[in-house]
């Protein structure tokens, strides 16, 4: 094989959307391309060994924050051993601040940006000569409609067993600080009748899991309908054989005309990733963040009360300008209003994000390694920064998890960040980890700080009993309804439908 497509993905199920455009778009050195991905903590002589025994001449990685220590060392042993393959780098965590990088500086030669065009260029002027002299080369973004679709290309093993990712388009309008995309200039549609008959083909090959990564689902309504009336007429059509989407979604732009089709949609259909982030207007303001607050809670609210949407709400922690007390109120604001998940991050520098012109006036100290977490600000110092990483973590395995959904109320109460965060630390006193624990284990330990609290023993086992913990079959009070949705909506997401 004369070019192998390969990256570490973050997991199995994680399947490469932009491997698969690569291929796409290869043109005639399609048939000498081929996909070979792995998964993060395989060895790295293993990975070497299997990349080599397909005699490749071009090796292209997907380089990403998640993979990148590494997918370093994978290319370094790769030179090592066979310094007469070209490695070719690309993907957002080497498109920017290049000569910084040692796998940048290890690799041949490096697409920054768009590499549905360049890439293939680059591989056949490396082939046929002229022998491209530059080391980096910026990506040529093509017109939407010069880019061939992916997705024929994930094969039924893919749609078997992994998550199908699709973009009805790219880029993003919005200019938020600590995004990449807020380097984009707009966002832009793929033709939304060709993208259609793609996710036809998909839906006939058995795909029922369907994430799009859009960063903006919601931005033209119109085209927001079209694919949700394309997922209802398939639940319509055959309701005993459901389909599950994924949607990022704009937070205050929520239309009537949107909610109607929404409302539409059954249990276990719809997931929204709603990413918020904080509710303090002078921190919006410093990351470039327009978002208005009133608007966006009251359609949480809505979506939380009118649909049957699983609703992941985002939140960072670490922001400029923000403290713990001003953090807190948000994540009270936000528990108030329902959500089933939220996904409670720490911030982080990603290269080349405009967020890096505020690490002086505001005192950040960001991890120098990967994925670059911030350590400190001038209002959270190092230690409290560490509970609020533990916090996260604890909020996953308890909160998100919906194993513990009515136990969650009663460990919240009437002020959730300070009850969670005194959880949070008193778990850590008695576990010294926030990995590798047991659910029988956490279970017991939820028992027992709900005592501590005064909340009896008998009542502390029932209200533990009443829950989905420790149980991975459906609960048995569950509606047949909710069980035949759960056949298509991710594990997590069912224990929230059972709830």
């Amino acid at each position: 094989m004369t070019i192998l497509l390969s990256t570490l993905n973050a997991r199995y199920a994680h399947a490469s959307l932009g491997l698969r455009y690569l291929l796409a778009n290869m043109g005639e050195l399609q048939e000498q391309t081929a996909l070979m991905e792995f998964v993060i903590g395989a060895k790295t002589t293993e990975v070497v060994e299997r990349l080599l025994a397909r005699k490749p001449r071009i090796v292209g990685f997907g380089v990403y924050i998640w993979n990148v220590e590494e997918t370093t060392r994978v290319v370094a042993m790769l030179k090592r051993v066979a310094p007469e393959v070209t490695v070719v780098l690309g993907g957002p965590e080497v498109s920017y601040e290049t000569d910084k990088q040692e796998i940048v500086r290890l690799a041949d030669y490096t697409v920054t940006g768009w590499g549905d065009v360049s890439f293939p260029k680059l591989c056949g002027e490396i082939l046929h000569g002229p022998k491209p002299i530059m080391k980096v080369h910026a990506g040529v973004q093509p017109p939407m409609a010069d880019i061939a679709l992916p997705y024929s290309l994930y094969s039924d093993e893919d749609i078997a067993h992994r998550t199908i990712y699709v973009e009805a388009s790219r880029g993003c309008p919005f200019k938020c600080e600590f995004c990449l995309s807020s380097l984009d200039k707009t966002a832009w549609p793929f033709g939304i009748d060709g993208f259609l008959a793609e996710m036809e083909g998909l839906y006939q090959r058995g795909a029922r899991l369907f994430k799009f990564v859009d960063r903006t689902f919601n931005l033209n309504v119109k085209t927001s309908q079209r694919i949700m009336q394309f997922f209802l007429d398939k639940i319509a059509a055959a309701p005993n054989d459901p389909v599950y989407a994924h949607f990022e979604l704009v937070p205050d732009h929520l239309p009537e005309a949107l909610k109607t089709t929404i409302a539409q949609f059954p249990p276990g259909a719809l997931q929204f990733e709603i990413g918020i982030q904080s509710f303090n207007p002078e921190v919006q303001a410093l990351v470039s963040r327009r978002q208005d607050n009133a608007k966006a809670a009251d359609n949480i609210r809505w979506l939380h009360e009118h649909s049957h949407a699983h609703l992941h709400v985002d939140l960072i922690a670490g922001l400029p300008g923000e403290g713990v007390d001003s953090f807190a109120r948000g994540f009270d604001h936000l528990v108030s209003l329902g959500p089933h998940e939220i996904q409670f991050g720490i911030l982080k520098r990603l290269r080349g994000t405009p967020i890096i012109r505020h690490t002086e006036p505001y005192g950040m100290v960001f991890d120098p390694y990967p994925p670059y977490t911030v350590l400190a600000t001038d209002r959270i110092d190092f230690p409290t920064m560490q509970r609020l990483v533990r916090f996260a973590r604890y909020w996953d395995l308890v909160a998100n998890s919906g194993r513990f959904a009515h136990t969650v109320k009663a460990l919240l109460g009437e002020t959730p960040f300070a009850n969670f965060m005194a959880f949070s630390d008193w778990m850590y006193t008695r576990t010294d980890a926030t990995h590798r624990i047991a659910l029988d284990r956490l279970a017991k330990l939820v028992q027992e700080w709900l005592q501590l609290k005064g909340m009896s023993e008998d009542a502390a086992k029932a209200l533990l009993a009443s829950d989905y913990a420790g149980n991975v079959d459906k609960p048995a009070g569950q509606s047949a309804h909710k069980q035949k949705a759960a056949a298509a909506a991710p594990e997590r997401q069912v224990r929230h439908l059972a709830a």
